[in-house]
């Protein structure tokens, strides 16, 4: 049996989260989906497997592209522990999306995480997290899996979300700003290569998914969001943001 942590995380979060869970597992073989030239349909797991899947709440869904490439991976009744990372706000109709690709790709989704992370636009928000004490609870959330994996494995997994799917809302686009030198860095990074390496001061701005990972790699600032678009999103969304949310986990 071979444990998989299989994540998008293009700002970290994800991965951060992920690496707390993962701990629980010896030698969990790590597969990060951010790789765009990566045949994903080459990765095939077998029902003696157990594959960790998580992936950020964008909007409160799946980011598309981690969608597509996790569909094109193949599984034979794979026991999957899903795992949906959001920046204190909500994370919707993610768990329940995330599992219906999983099912279609041949998975078995056998437990699920919801788990905070600093939101990867306005950091003011869960700032941080996931800190040690989300570590501990992570830690506790990877044994009680373990033992519910060992129970009956007909047990149904029942998460929260609505079909259809909440629309996906709109996206704010880092813009390119003087400080940009042309390094580069955040052309190699891009997931969705929607920046040119021979041409990164102008991105492709209809394939980018809003990820934020070139801001979050850029060493001079080159990448931002614009501020007073910034300001009219904490304005209209900063009050779901507040407080301290608690991460959860879902047994059958």
């Amino acid at each position: 049996m071979s444990t998989y942590s299989i994540y998008f995380s293009p700002t970290g979060g994800t991965k951060r989260v992920m690496d707390c869970l993962a701990q629980g597992w010896d030698k969990a073989e790590a597969l990060d989906l951010s790789d765009p030239t990566t045949d994903y349909s080459s990765f095939s797991f077998g029902a003696e497997d157990l594959c960790l899947i998580g992936v950020p709440s964008f909007g409160g869904r799946v980011p598309q592209t981690a969608v597509e490439r996790l569909g094109k991976m193949k599984a034979d009744r794979t026991p999957a522990v899903l795992v949906c990372v959001y920046g204190n706000r909500a994370y919707e109709d993610t768990l329940l999306e995330l599992s219906d690709t999983l099912t279609a790709a041949g998975f078995r989704p056998r437990a699920a995480v919801a788990a905070i992370a600093e939101h990867s636009i306005m950091h003011q928000f869960a700032a941080g997290r996931p800190d040690e004490a989300d570590a501990r609870e992570l830690a506790e959330f990877a044994e009680r899996i373990k033992v519910s994996l060992m129970e009956d494995a007909d047990k149904e997994l029942t998460l929260p979300g609505n079909r259809p799917y909440k629309p996906f809302g709109g996206t704010l686009k880092p813009s390119v700003t003087e400080s940009c030198t042309g390094c580069g860095i955040c052309a190699k990074v891009c997931p969705v290569q929607a920046i040119s390496v021979d041409n990164p001061k102008n991105p492709a701005e209809e394939r980018c998914i809003s990820c934020m990972r070139c801001v979050a790699v850029c060493p001079d600032g080159g990448r931002v969001v614009d501020g007073k678009l910034l300001e009219g999103l904490v304005s209209r969304i900063g009050k779901a943001l507040e407080g301290h949310k608690e991460n959860e986990l879902m047994l059958p």
